[in-house]
C-alpha cells in the first residue's frame, strides 16, 4: 500500500513538473539538470550572510529593519551592501516593527505649580548631565494598570532612571528621578523637563528639585513636541516590545520592561542620535575621548 500512494505521488509530482516545463517552454530534462545543478558562489555566501541577519535580527527582538541590521554586519567585519540586506530580509519575510498612531483626545491639563519651559525644544546637548528629560505611559495588563516613569539624558538618549507602579501618584515620578540622581550623581546643576501633569507639579516634586540642585522645566500645555524624545522612547517600547506582548500580570510586564530598558535598549539597541551606536556605548566613547585630550 506504500509503495502505491508513493507511485501516485511520483506521479503528480511529475504532472506538475511537465505542465511547469510546458508554461515556461523548457525541456523536462533542462529542468531537472538545473535542479541538480550546484549552487553558485554568490547563492553560498547569500545562504550564509543571511544566517547572520536572522541572528541580528532575533537578538534585536524582531524590531531592527535592513539599515540597523547592516551596522550589524559591518561591525563584525562583513563586506556587503544595505540592498543586498533588504533583498535577502525582503525575500525572507523579515521586517523592522512599524509605528502606530496616537489615540486622538485632549491631553494637557492647567497645573498648580508650573515651571517655565526652559528647554525650548533645544534636544541637542553636548555632554551628559545637562538635561534630563521625563514622563509617563501606562501598559495594560489582565492584572490592571502599570504606570511606568523614565527619566532620558538628552545627550545619549539613555533611560537612568525608571519606575514602575500600580497607580500614577507623584511617587512614581520622584522614584524615576531618584533613581537617576542616584547612578548619575551630578555634581552640576542639571535641567529637568516635564510635561505639565500633577505628578510633576505636586509640593513633593517641586521639593526633590531643589533639594537635589534640579532645574524644573515644562512643556507648554498640551504641547506633547515639546517633550518629543521621552514621547519618542515610549514609542519605541510600546512598538518594539509591549504591543508584540499579553501581560497576565503586572509582574510579567515588569520583567518584560526592565528587559527591553537594561538589557536591550541602553547596552545594544543602536539608535541614530548616537551615530548608530547604544546609548551606553556613546557615552562610553565620549569619556574614552575626554581621557585621551
Amino acid at each position: 500500500m506504500r509503495l502505491k500512494y508513493a507511485f501516485i505521488s511520483q506521479l503528480s509530482a511529475d504532472y506538475s513538473v511537465r505542465r511547469l516545463c510546458l508554461t515556461l517552454k523548457v525541456h523536462a530534462s533542462g529542468y531537472y539538470a538545473w535542479l541538480a545543478k550546484p549552487k553558485s558562489a554568490r547563492a553560498k555566501d547569500d545562504q550564509r550572510l543571511l544566517g547572520l541577519i536572522k541572528h541580528s535580527w532575533l537578538e534585536s527582538g524582531g524590531v531592527y529593519g535592513y539599515r540597523k541590521i547592516h551596522d550589524d554586519l559591518r561591525e563584525l567585519g562583513e563586506q556587503c551592501g544595505r540592498h543586498r540586506v533588504a533583498r535577502l530580509m525582503r525575500q525572507e519575510g523579515l521586517r523592522s516593527q512599524t509605528g502606530y498612531r496616537r489615540r486622538p483626545g485632549r491631553y494637557g491639563g492647567k497645573p498648580p505649580v508650573a515651571s517655565p519651559n526652559h528647554l525650548e525644544r533645544r534636544f541637542n546637548v553636548t555632554e551628559p548631565n545637562k538635561v534630563w528629560v521625563t514622563d509617563i505611559t501606562y501598559i495594560r495588563t489582565y492584572e490592571g494598570w502599570l504606570f511606568l516613569a523614565v527619566v532620558l539624558d538628552l545627550f545619549s538618549r539613555q533611560v537612568i532612571g525608571w519606575s514602575m507602579k500600580p497607580q500614577m501618584t507623584s511617587d512614581l515620578a520622584i522614584d524615576a528621578l531618584l533613581m537617576a540622581v542616584w547612578r548619575r550623581k551630578p555634581k552640576q546643576e542639571v535641567m529637568i523637563h516635564s510635561d505639565q501633569g500633577s505628578q510633576f507639579s505636586s509640593g513633593d516634586w517641586q521639593s526633590f528639585l531643589k533639594a537635589n540642585n534640579l532645574l524644573g522645566s515644562m512643556s507648554r500645555r498640551g504641547n506633547c513636541h515639546d517633550n518629543a524624545v521621552a514621547e519618542s522612547f515610549f514609542q519605541l517600547l510600546k512598538r518594539e516590545r509591549i504591543r508584540r506582548k499579553i501581560y497576565s500580570t503586572r509582574q510579567d510586564a515588569r520583567a518584560d520592561v526592565f528587559d527591553y530598558i537594561e538589557m536591550f535598549y541602553n547596552p545594544k539597541r543602536r539608535h541614530g542620535f548616537n551615530k548608530q551606536l547604544s546609548p551606553v556605548e556613546f557615552e562610553k566613547r565620549y569619556f574614552q575621548i575626554l581621557e585621551s585630550v
